[in-house]
């Protein structure tokens, strides 16, 4: 049953495709390009592209591809302006935002988080969002109406994180977990680079390694995680596998 239930989610993502909006590039739930400058939209955290969660019928499903489709509904084709908060501090190629459409008195950021295909990413009872997020989790909005991790615990492999939403059962536990980490994570469509957490990239400051299609470990490697571009795995914490030339 669990090998069918995955077959078929992977056979939904791929329908899904890369989307677009007006002057924006939407690249996931939280992250979005506008002209030449991508933004991570600043306190708040959305689920990872790759990211697997439970529905309220206890089946997987793609929540990180259903966060990046509400972002892109929520900008309907409309331009976005982003106030810029400065570059990254993990990875100052990309810059904290707080963006809102054309026309609309609330920033993307809250809008995502009412919505509940957002949380809030701030770690103490100080976060800006923690009562928009209270809200859609008692209305069950997005993500609350099912199973979930937090999409910081998924990013590092953190399997024993606290579990949210729910449909969380404490007498499935263990078959909760198995579900949202996977041993073999389905791949989202044009996303073909493949990442493995590593304890030795520790040492150049990274969580893992990712290897790219024509790399001599591509084949072998465990997908622990898949990214669409370089820049999207450098941005989650992996360096690319050091056999693993410039050019593939």
């Amino acid at each position: 049953m669990r090998n069918l239930l995955f077959s078929l989610f992977a056979t939904f993502l791929l329908f899904a495709s890369p989307s677009r909006a007006a002057n924006v590039t939407v690249r996931d739930g939280d992250t979005i390009e506008v002209g030449d400058v991508t933004y991570r939209l600043d306190g708040i955290d959305a689920p990872e592209l790759d990211q697997v969660c439970i529905n309220d019928q206890a089946d997987p499903y793609a929540c990180g591809i259903d966060a990046r489709d509400q972002l892109t509904k929520l900008i309907a084709g409309r331009q976005v302006r982003c106030d810029d908060l400065g570059p990254e501090k993990e990875f100052p190629k990309r810059h904290v935002g707080v963006c809102t459409v054309e026309g609309e008195a609330d920033s993307l950021n809250v809008q995502l988080v009412r919505a509940g295909f957002a949380m809030d990413l701030e770690p103490s009872a100080k976060g800006r969002f923690l009562q928009d997020e209270a809200s859609a989790r008692d209305a069950r909005k997005g993500l609350w109406q099912g199973c979930f991790v937090a999409p910081q615990d998924f990013r590092i492999g953190k399997k024993d994180g606290p579990l949210f939403g729910a449909a969380c059962h404490t007498d499935r536990d263990r078959q909760i977990r198995e579900v949202l980490f996977p041993d073999d994570l389905a791949q989202p469509p044009n996303c073909s680079i493949k990442a493995t957490f590593a304890v030795r990239a520790r040492v150049t400051g990274n969580v893992g390694v990712y290897q790219l299609q024509g790399c001599p470990s591509y084949a072998g490697a465990q997908a622990d995680r898949w990214f669409c571009s370089e820049d999207d795995a450098q941005a989650a914490g992996f360096r690319r596998g050091f056999n693993c030339r410039a050019g593939k």
